[in-house]
């Protein structure tokens, strides 16, 4: 362990020194250290593993994969097709048209890129402090600190501060007004700022503002698709009809790297001739048919799958606000996405590690939130243990 943690500081890039626990097995909801060492698994790489670790029958494709090493992105890929279809089928709004990614950095680079080209706009509204990924586009319209270390990131990328309610979407509704903005983009429920979960009246707002203004509805669903919130796609808590959509993490369940970009065919129109996005590795034939397995795994077991998200939604709620925190805490759950703010910075870190030493995996966001996103195929009794160890780690 030492000589592996030594040789990581020394060969790998890192914004932050590596956590101490070296992977070597994971299955269901749990992970496996070098040593044999168990742990309960509430990130699964962080709101990616949605049907769990392990799942035989996606493992199985992996397995006896027998298909060409390569496509060259600009020739013909039945299963391209096929995954393409399949997204059409399942998200909401007027999906027509599916774009190639890597993963959810890449499908927001190619959002903006289409809104930029279907508008002939380059300003874009967003919320304060959230993520949408790490290129320089993607940057521009996530959290302002961002600037303070990027100077030459995209400019007119306006801001809107949580609590996303009836105020919120007024603000957006005022930058609106002079016509000149290309898109609107977030998460339906923002993830990245620890689950805050927007009022309806606040897309309603939005989304009709959008659409009387010419400027683009951009839903980012890297984070909360596919089940995390109880329902497939977490715009459908707000019947949302996005222009475009983002998707990448659970899209694949952690088996393969992808993204995709999902718009209407007039946006996409838009893009023919002038679109300059290029991905090399965009749905790579080996995760493409890996991609397309992960799916029909969740389709298939959709009902029973969704059951569990909404039956431990509760199971959660109920255990959480029962727990006797050492300071005020605010407690966020949408189906199996979970924030705990507390009121004390930096204390959160602490907990987190205490956590991992007990044998469970959480993430922390900001020094004040600690985020929870089980398998959305986890168990009771495995919940409950997860949660003793959270409360002894507090």
């Amino acid at each position: 362990m030492n000589k592996i943690i030594q040789e990581d500081a020394k060969y790998i890039g890192r914004d932050f020194p590596a956590e101490l626990i070296e992977y070597s097995k994971t299955q269901g909801s749990f992970v496996y250290d070098a040593k044999g060492n168990k742990y309960i698994d509430f990130l699964m790489g962080w709101n990616i593993g949605n049907v769990g670790w392990g799942v035989k029958e996606i493992r199985e494709v992996i397995k006896n994969y027998n298909g060409p090493d390569y496509v060259n992105p600009s020739s013909l890929y039945a299963p391209w097709v096929e995954l393409a279809k399949i997204l059409i089928s399942i998200t909401p709004g007027k999906m027509a048209k599916v774009f190639r990614a890597t993963g959810g950095t890449e499908a927001v680079e190619i959002a903006l890129q289409a809104a930029m080209s279907y508008t002939k706009r380059t300003k874009f509204i967003s919320i304060e402090g959230s993520y949408h990924g790490h290129s320089i586009g993607a940057m521009s319209i996530g959290m302002s600190y961002f600037r303070t270390q990027y100077s030459n990131l995209l400019p007119n990328c306006y801001k809107i501060d949580p609590p996303l309610d009836v105020r919120a979407a007024e603000k957006v509704v005022n930058l609106l007004k002079n016509r000149d903005i290309a898109a609107y983009i977030s998460e339906p429920i923002i993830n990245n700022l620890g689950v805050v979960i927007p009022t309806p009246e606040f897309y309603q707002i939005v989304s009709q503002a959008c659409k009387k203004t010419g400027t683009l509805f951009i839903m980012d669903e890297v984070a909360t698709g596919f089940g995390r919130t109880g329902i497939l796609f977490a715009s459908e808590h707000y019947n949302l009809q996005p222009d475009i959509l983002c998707l990448g993490k659970a899209l694949t369940g952690g088996y393969a790297a992808m993204g995709a970009t999902l718009m209407t065919e007039e946006i996409a129109k838009s893009m023919q001739w002038n679109f300059s996005f290029y991905s090399t590795f965009g749905w790579h034939p080996l995760n493409t048919n890996v991609t397309i397995a992960n799916l029909k795994y969740l389709l298939k077991h959709q009902k029973k799958i969704l059951n569990n998200v909404n039956k431990m939604e509760k199971f959660f709620q109920n255990k959480l606000t029962k727990i006797k925190y050492k300071m005020p805490t605010n407690i966020r759950i949408k189906g199996l996405a979970i924030g705990i703010e507390f009121e004390k910075s930096d204390y959160v870190y602490e907990v987190k590690k205490r956590c991992l030493k007990n044998g469970l995996i959480v993430s922390e966001l900001g020094n004040k939130i600690l985020t929870f996103f089980p398998a959305l195929t986890i168990d009771k009794q495995t919940a409950e243990d997860g949660l003793k160890i959270f409360e002894k780690s507090l």
